[in-house]
């Protein structure tokens, strides 16, 4: 085999083949954006009382 001819291997790319739809930095994941804490904090204890009368 000649293996002058094979040159070298491509280095590939570090860049995923499609973006996430809810990225950091979207529009629908803003950077400054935080969570509502009481919402979390409701759902949380819903499903506490949930799993309590099951």
């Amino acid at each position: 085999m000649d293996y002058s001819k094979s040159g070298v291997p491509k280095k590939g790319t570090n860049k995923p083949l499609h973006s996430e739809h809810n990225a950091k930095g979207s529009r629908k994941s803003p950077f400054g954006a935080k969570d509502d804490k009481a919402a979390l904090l409701k759902r949380m204890k819903d499903a506490a009382e949930k799993g309590q009368k099951d």
